[in-house]
């Protein structure tokens, strides 16, 4: 595989980099503020999530054979527009989609769900590098990872924020369940649910939402992410690092599966056509 790698090939809205032997980097670039939409995840983000893993587990498989346990290491981090510093993911795009009449019935079960679970059990430490305001979807995304960098606020805002009550959306049980997974307490997740709080990040790093907070730029929030990664990277040369996320996430996993609410002719053939 060579690097740097885009998704799709033509208008990019996802580049994977290989700095390190052990590091990947999924740079998500949809516009400024990368806009979770359906294009963006079938077609850029999972398939770049494909070529990480394909690349780790051909390393793994050599150093197994080698018997070189500097063959299994691996991490990946996943930031937000590197050209600037105002957004992680400002999650969906929330208007747009529902204009589509398919969009409660599918978006969820077939689109967004699947990347989330994809997430949970990924086979090598995943480490979000949130370089600015993470929305909604957004921060599910993040929370999604192992560990979490971010911003610190000094150079300009930066909040987690899941906003449907503010917009007056409902939220989906696999939403719920991945906060819940990771965010426990009840008064935490009182106040991301039904509150719609931002979260500055000397808060969210008080309550556990994130690892660290970083000052600086985008560039100094990758850098603090992969010097995390590299702490982390031998984790998974024993090859269970992903099984072992399967059974501590087991319940938003399977949570992740129950949104499926695909009703008539419609409904299945637009479902058909975001899976094929």
């Amino acid at each position: 595989m060579s690097y740097p790698a885009h998704f799709p090939i033509t208008n990019p809205l996802v580049t994977v980099t290989h700095p390190t032997p052990a590091l990947w980097v999924l740079e998500m670039h949809n516009g400024a503020d990368t806009r979770l939409t359906d294009v963006f995840i079938l077609q850029a983000f999972k398939p770049a999530l494909d070529v990480v893993e394909k690349h780790w587990r051909e390393n793994w498989r050599a150093g197994q054979a080698k018997k070189d346990e500097s063959l299994c290491k691996g991490a990946l981090v996943i930031v937000g527009n590197r050209k600037q510093d105002k957004f992680f993911s400002n999650g969906l795009d929330f208007a747009g989609a529902s204009r589509d009449p398919n969009f409660q019935t599918n978006f969820f079960p077939v689109v967004y769900n699947p990347m989330i679970a994809r997430l949970l059990a990924f086979p090598i430490p995943t480490i979000a590098a949130i370089n600015g305001h993470a929305f909604a979807g957004g921060m599910v995304l993040a929370m999604a990872c192992d560990y979490r960098v971010m911003a610190d606020g000094s150079k300009r805002n930066a909040w987690l924020c899941m906003n449907e009550v503010h917009f007056g959306a409902t939220l989906p049980l696999s939403l719920v369940a991945v906060l819940k997974a990771k965010s426990p307490n009840p008064q935490t997740l009182r106040k991301i649910a039904l509150e719609g709080h931002r979260f500055t990040p000397s808060e969210a790093l008080s309550l556990g939402l994130v690892d660290r907070t970083v000052p600086g730029n985008t560039d100094a929030i990758l850098a603090e992410a992969q010097s995390l990664a590299e702490s982390i990277d031998s984790l998974p040369k024993t090859g269970v690092w992903g099984t072992n996320r399967r059974v501590m996430y087991r319940d938003a996993i399977e949570a992740l599966s129950k949104d499926v609410l695909i009703i008539g002719g419609p409904a299945d053939d637009a479902a058909a056509k975001a899976r094929l």
